[in-house]
């Protein structure tokens, strides 16, 4: 993860080639994860593979395919924070594409998800679920800022700012200031278009006095950078933030030696802008033209940054001058008021539809979850009892055209972990092992809980030999972890094929027998029950009418 973070970084500022070599490392290392299946890294690394696309000259088209995954894969294994991005980086997506309400749209999912404080992710440990967090935001952020609608940006990346300050290193430090600064810098051209002139400046100050305060956490980011340049010396918005806040001859120069390096639709805009500015200050009015002149036939075409790039025309319009005659030139300058007043009401009328779609997707998932509950078990997350007999009766029905296991999971030691910490401890422990358990499993596999502290798995298509050796495996998963997290409680695992017409009750007696003799095996082991060879004593309980399973807690 360490490293696909160091390639999205040095490839925003790379050339071509470069960059598609750095796509292809990503790539084989989600090759990697996926082949290791651990879900939470697979997930940082669907989503490296696609950030790292977004910035790669001719590889967006690419990235969709791993965009719908990516939002297949969370959506499964529950992790919301992640989901939310893939919905933030689609809304990038559809910007690229110059499909602003699309990407509105999912902007508003992605907020709609994260209105409720998401609970922390236990696996990755806080300071990594923060960051994920923050990082998430950001890319909310980036899209509301794309879009112009600032005030829910600035929002955002307050709420972003939080999750940094706690958690984040010098590179998040960076990225998360340097995304400010463009906000802001945004924020402020578009406020001179409708008068606005001192709240403007107030926006360019702020940018200005964060650019300075980059420079610190800069020196140690991952961004690729000389160690005798400073922050303004490198990074376009840095410069412009400093120049657009006090106009001077005294950053020409360097906004000149940057102008040829700007990759994006923003970095051009904002430094030629700033560069005009400046220019004009010096009096060098033509020069000052000629550098927008040249960033508007750069973009042609270009259509991810609809709201700075109407800030550029109108900066051409003010410096190019009254060609025809005072007249003309009011009369130019009625319409453009116009023009800038109607914009500044569809403005206002994104706000409102952003909100209207934010609480309908925030209700739409609220309905969602409530239906969801209904079947789950309000302490690991897993399916409940209810969930259980559902799809065991689906499953039953054509159990006698394809296998089917069921297993019976019991965990050692569980007792001993309430008795000696503390029943939250206990429910801590439940909650990593039932995570444990799902995350070794099969996506068409269900893991749900019984009881207590057991689980029953049922492996659709799965003969007896394949669903022992399934099982083998969360076994191994959890007697691997950490002492902290699992306090050293291993399974006991009872495996059955279900017989034709045998019904749910009677297998799951058969799994009960089974879990019972590899604990008295000594646990964290696996007993499958063959239908030729089980013992007198299991046949007795599966036809004995009165077993009754656990009580679900």
């Amino acid at each position: 993860m360490g490293r696909a973070s160091e390639l999205l970084a040095i490839t925003q500022s790379a050339g071509h080639d470069e960059q598609v070599l750095n796509v292809a490392e990503v790539d084989h290392m989600l090759a990697e994860a996926q082949h290791r299946g651990e879900p939470r890294m697979v997930a940082q690394l669907l989503r490296s593979a696609v950030a790292v696309r977004l910035v790669t000259s001719g590889q967006a088209s690419t990235a969709q395919p791993l965009l719908d995954e990516m939002l297949l894969h969370t959506e499964r294994h529950g992790l919301l924070v992640l989901e939310a991005d893939a919905h933030a980086l689609q809304g990038r997506l559809r910007l690229m594409d110059g499909a602003e309400d699309l990407a509105l749209s999912e902007a508003a999912i992605a907020l709609a998800m994260l209105d409720d404080d998401p609970n922390p992710d236990v696996m990755i440990g806080r300071r990594k679920w923060e960051l994920l967090l923050a990082s998430t935001l950001m890319d909310i952020g980036l899209v509301l800022t794309q879009l112009g609608v600032y005030e829910e940006a600035d929002a955002v990346m307050n709420r972003a700012n939080s999750s940094i300050k706690n958690s984040g290193g010098p590179h998040q430090i960076s990225v998360h200031m340097i995304n400010r600064i463009r906000m802001l810098l945004g924020w402020g051209l578009r406020l001179e278009r409708i008068g606005q002139e001192e709240l403007a400046t107030t926006k360019f100050e702020t940018a200005a006095a964060i650019a300075g305060a980059v420079e610190g956490p800069f020196v140690e980011s991952l961004f690729p950078r000389r160690s005798d340049l400073s922050a303004a010396e490198q990074m376009h918005v840095v410069a412009a933030a400093h120049a657009l806040a006090r106009p001077s001859s005294d950053h020409v120069e360097r906004l000149f030696q940057l102008r040829p390096s700007a990759l994006y639709a923003r970095e051009l805009i904002v430094t030629a802008i700033a560069l005009s500015r400046c220019l004009e200050y010096t009096g060098l009015v033509e020069e000052a033209v000629e550098v927008l002149a040249e960033a508007r036939v750069a973009l042609e075409g270009d259509p991810t940054e609809p709201t700075l790039r109407l800030c550029l025309i109108r900066e051409f319009a003010r410096l190019s001058g009254p060609d025809g005659g005072e007249r003309t030139m009011s009369a130019l300058e009625s319409y453009a008021n116009e023009l800038e007043m109607q914009l500044w009401e569809m403005r206002e009328s994104r706000i409102a539809t952003l909100n209207t779609r934010r609480e309908h997707a925030r209700l739409t998932r609220k309905h969602g979850v409530i239906e969801k509950q209904a079947l789950l078990d309000p302490l690991t997350g897993l399916p409940n009892r209810r969930a259980l007999d559902e799809r065991l009766e689906a499953l039953s029905a054509s159990a006698g055209s394809q296998p089917l296991a069921m297993a019976l999971v019991d965990l050692d030691g569980f007792k001993e972990v309430n008795d000696q910490f503390s029943h939250a401890e206990g429910d801590d422990v439940l909650r990593v092992v039932a995570s444990t358990v799902r995350d070794a499993l099969r996506g068409g596999d269900m893991v749900a809980r019984y009881g207590g502290d057991e689980f029953v798995v049922l492996l659709p298509g799965a003969p007896l030999h394949a669903a022992e050796a399934a099982l083998k495996r969360a076994v191994n998963a959890v007697s691997r972890l950490p002492e902290d997290l699992a306090r050293g409680v291993t399974l006991s695992c009872g495996v059955v094929a279900l017989r034709p017409r045998e019904t749910a009750a009677r297998a799951l007696a058969r799994a009960d027998a089974a879990m019972y003799e590899a604990k008295r095996r000594g646990g964290n082991d696996v007993s499958a029950v063959v239908m030729s060879t089980e013992t007198a004593q299991t046949a007795r309980v599966v036809d004995n009418p009165a077993w009754v399973g656990p009580e679900a807690t």
